[in-house]
């Protein structure tokens, strides 16, 4: 055998390729990271009053989750509250793992007060700005934080890395227990009463009573650009956002890269997340963001109040000798109503980059979404506070959804119990109508069931989400758990087959896990039915979701293991 000696200079050559190997392999590695979320209730202080509000770890806004790509989690969550609950880690796909996915009696059934559940999942080929939040009633009100995927070591952005980031929850603030709400609003038949404050981070800010010595305060550098990762955890509203006299550059969305957007205007609905970056290149001094509603339904009650927070740079100086600091400038925020500032934003956000969708679907959905009432026997009742002596429902193609309430939708799938849910949801309104005109009486009264739509795995599906005018048009932002989707086209009035689907961007759709559809219009959107399992696809304005805008799509095994469901854990909840 031939023996090679190595000089010096060469084993110290291969001891440190050696070690950058394995520098770059540790770096590379993918982490576990493990939480405990003890859902629990905590005296919080706002608007002058203190009121008993349901956190996790007596946070609120909750804990951050903060992760990279290919990260695996183990998430105990712990009932220590009085009402049934579960967690929604909302737009994580859960590949094959719907277990994991949290929404109470879709995938799991709620866990119980003084019960646990331990939520086990991994990041995979996301990154970028999710959340979290309840998925039960509406105690989402108050359960609620960010979830943000940071890229693998050693991939950077698609842009320049910003010098500081800061996550901009925006919600909503109630005067009384959700859960009360939700017992009233199921009881009257009436819509839910709404919020008395927007809140950022969980305060509302200076221009709400008792609130300016907890006012959230943003710091920037004359000339920094930071990242704001701007989540709407509201729970019923739609809302714009803006910074006086700063633009923001959107650089994702539903953590999905974007083309750089430059805009001093957001519109971002319940469930949406928006990446901005924004350049503090103005004189220096302080500035607020502002958000409040967007307001599509016609007549309805809505908060028309305004929350902010402080964009406040490091070097501005006091405004007088006693060291105060000086009123903040206040931006000029849309009309509640201006649809068209609103359109002109959600069209102007592109896919970062050129893809090619599928141009052929398997699978053609045409789902009415909208409310509806439903007629009392006797309109004087106490249970039928809606308009002219009814009920509020909704649907989807006149189907009201209703949840089982004995197992979830998925145990019940997987464990081959009958009788839970039908697959036989209509693809296509079971009857045609001017969806956007004056639809006639007798049709704004739905039938009520769990009907779900069966998908082979792998098929390419579109789905075009028609409002209608039932009661009122309206925005309904439109989520599908399990997966992300192309948003290929939107418009207003009727979608029309023949000639709508020859202007869908099949080249740089932006890419959504929750979509608004244009009040008195339609929305397309497509996705690869590559994820087995059920999910939920529903209106994240709860109150709608409460009347039963919703359905779930039922995304058969493939072929294997690698295509399959994989088996519950032996914690998962029973009901």
């Amino acid at each position: 055998m031939k023996t090679i000696y190595l000089s010096g200079k060469s084993c110290f050559l291969w001891l440190l390729l050696g070690l950058l190997t394995i520098i770059v392999s540790f770096a590379s590695a993918a982490e576990t990271h493990y939480h405990q979320f003890v859902v629990q209730t905590v005296p919080v202080k706002r608007l002058c009053r203190t009121q008993n509000i349901l956190t996790v770890n007596g946070q609120f806004p909750g804990p951050t989750v903060e992760v990279r790509d290919g990260d695996s989690l183990v998430i105990k969550v712990v009932n220590a509250g009085p009402y049934n609950i579960s967690i929604h880690w909302h737009g994580l796909r859960m590949l094959r793992n719907p277990w994991a996915d949290g929404p109470s009696y879709v995938t799991q059934c709620p866990i119980q007060p003084g019960g646990s559940y331990t939520y086990r999942f991994t990041i995979q080929n996301q990154e970028g700005t999710l959340w979290w939040h309840a998925h039960t009633g509406f105690l989402r009100a108050t359960v609620y934080g960010a979830f943000i995927i940071y890229p693998k070591m050693g991939s950077p952005y698609p842009f320049s890395m910003p010098k500081r980031e800061f996550p901009i929850l925006l919600g909503e603030w109630f005067d009384r227990d959700p859960m009360v709400l939700l017992r009233q609003t199921q009881f009257t038949g009436a819509p839910p009463n709404v919020s008395v404050a927007y809140t950022m981070n969980g305060q509302p800010g200076d221009l709400y009573r008792c609130s300016s010595q907890e006012t959230v305060r943003v710091p920037v550098d004359a000339g920094e650009t930071i990242l704001l990762r701007i989540i709407n955890s509201a729970l019923n509203q739609e809302l714009f956002f803006t910074i006086a006299n700063h633009r923001m550059t959107v650089v994702a969305t539903d953590a999905a890269y974007t083309k750089p957007f430059t805009t001093r205007v957001l519109m971002i609905g319940p469930g949406q997340t928006i990446n901005v970056l924004v350049t503090a290149d103005q004189t220096p001094g302080r500035y607020y963001m502002a958000a409040r509603a967007y307001q599509t339904a016609m007549n309805a009650a809505f908060d028309n109040t305004t929350t902010t927070a402080i964009l406040e740079y490091k070097s501005a100086s006091c405004s007088n000798k006693k060291g105060q600091s000086s009123r903040p400038i206040l931006p000029i925020l849309p009309a509640f109503n201006d649809t068209a500032t609103a359109t002109a934003f959600t069209s102007g956000i592109r896919g970062l980059s050129k893809i090619k969708v599928f141009r052929n679907a398997d699978v053609n959905l045409f789902f009415t979404v909208g409310l509806g009432l439903i007629n009392c026997t006797n309109p004087n009742s106490p249970r039928c506070q809606g308009p002219n002596g009814t009920r509020f429902t909704a649907s989807i193609n006149n189907n009201s959804f209703v949840l089982p309430r004995t197992t979830s939708l998925m145990q019940a799938y997987y464990n081959g119990i009958p009788g839970v849910f039908t697959t036989d949801l209509p693809p296509v309104p079971p009857l045609q109508f001017n969806y956007t005109g004056n639809v006639p009486r007798g049709l704004w009264t739905p039938t009520r069931g769990t009907r779900l739509i069966k998908l082979r795995y792998g098929s390419n599906v579109q789905i075009v989400l028609q409002d209608t005018s039932i009661v009122t048009t309206e925005d309904h932002p439109m989520h599908v758990h399990g997966f992300h989707f192309f948003v290929v086209g939107a418009g207003f009035g009727n979608f029309n087959p023949a000639t709508d689907p020859a202007r869908f961007n099949l080249v740089d759709p932006p890419v959504r896990n929750t979509i608004g559809t244009p009040p008195g219009g339609w929305v397309a959107i497509r996705f690869k039915a590559d994820n087995p399992g059920i999910w939920f696809l529903h209106c994240h304005i709860d109150s709608h979701l409460n009347w039963g805008l919703a359905t779930a799509l039922l995304v058969e095994n493939g072929v294997g293991p690698s295509q399959s469901v994989i088996p519950p854990p032996p914690d998962l909840p029973q009901c």
